[in-house]
């Protein structure tokens, strides 16, 4: 059995090793040019007023990124193509359990904007004014 002396003059040069001792920063995920994009404005220089597109981020920064390109990130523009019916309704798509939409009757502005609240369940609604679905 190896003495505790010989055992510590042993493992001084192992644990001495650049390639042990070596930051975690310094790992290829931190180097790697694989990150998700982000939606970080650069800032204002210093001396100025930041505008928006300098200081904008997160949600803020993908929709104005889009304006600025001319694309509507949220769908914000109603569905005017047709009239909704039980057998081919308009398709309001969202993610989350329950979403919010406004039924202004078909053609458009015919009656006074109706407020629903719609479920994710897959069940249709139809417009209590209309009859739009």
């Amino acid at each position: 059995m190896l003495s505790r002396s010989a055992l510590t003059r042993v493992a001084r040069p192992i644990l001495r090793s650049s390639s042990i001792t070596k930051c975690i920063s310094t790992t290829t995920i931190r180097n790697s040019d694989h990150a998700a994009p982000t939606l970080y404005g650069e800032g204002a220089k210093a001396g100025t007023v930041p505008t928006d597109e300098n200081q904008a981020t997160g949600l803020e920064r993908l929709q104005m990124l889009g304006q600025m390109e001319g694309i509507d990130i949220f769908l914000r523009k109603p569905d005017f193509s047709k009239k909704g019916t039980m057998a081919s309704p308009i398709m309001v798509p969202s993610l989350a359990e329950t979403r919010i939409i406004g039924c202004t009757g078909y053609p458009p502005e015919d009656h006074r904007t109706l407020w629903y609240q719609l479920k994710n369940d897959g069940k249709k609604a139809r417009c209590k004014e209309c009859g739009c679905g």
